[in-house]
């Protein structure tokens, strides 16, 4: 008995496959350090600062969940612990709470708009991000200085005498 010549069986080559995972693997690697600059406003659903209270506190009427924040209610710390034209990072809350001006207490996500990374201080009346530099003013969480593009998320902040909390 004689056989003929082996044939290989058809599917993809080899340099198809080792494309297609080097491929998928450049994705992965691309998305993973990707910027966060999109619009995602609709994803947190951004408004406007509002101010609640009698006592200057300000925040949003959106979640503090949907900011990055802890839930409503969470005690955070008292105002002799926030000092006036600085702050204090909450990072298990990931809550940054300010004190622009005597009196005036403000809270912002403390997770940085441009690669999620956690604020970790405030000092000389801006919010500091140590990944990549991105610095957020103390009023109003805008961008001070870059990468980021996009201001810190507001929360809501209730303050009651002494104590600050999560609204």
């Amino acid at each position: 008995m004689t056989s003929g010549p082996l044939k290989p069986l058809a599917g993809p080559a080899r340099r198809t496959v080792v494309t297609a995972a080097g491929a998928a693997g450049l994705a992965v690697a691309l998305t993973a350090c990707g910027s966060s600059d999109d619009d995602s406003s609709a994803a947190t659903g951004s408004n406007d600062n509002g101010t609640t209270g009698s006592t200057g506190s300000t925040g949003t009427s959106e979640s503090p969940a949907a900011t990055g924040g802890a839930a409503g209610g969470t005690a955070l710390t008292t105002t002799a612990d926030i000092p006036e034209g600085g702050g204090k990072v909450f990072a298990s809350e990931k809550v940054v709470v300010t004190q622009p001006t005597a009196g005036t207490f403000k809270a912002f996500s403390a997770v940085c708009t441009h690669q999620g990374c956690a604020v970790k201080s405030v000092a000389d009346g801006v919010i500091n991000c140590p990944c990549h530099q991105s610095n957020f003013s103390i009023e109003d969480g805008s961008v001070k200085s870059g990468p980021a593009q996009k201001p810190l998320p507001s929360v809501n902040i209730a303050v009651s005498g002494t104590d600050i909390t999560l609204a």
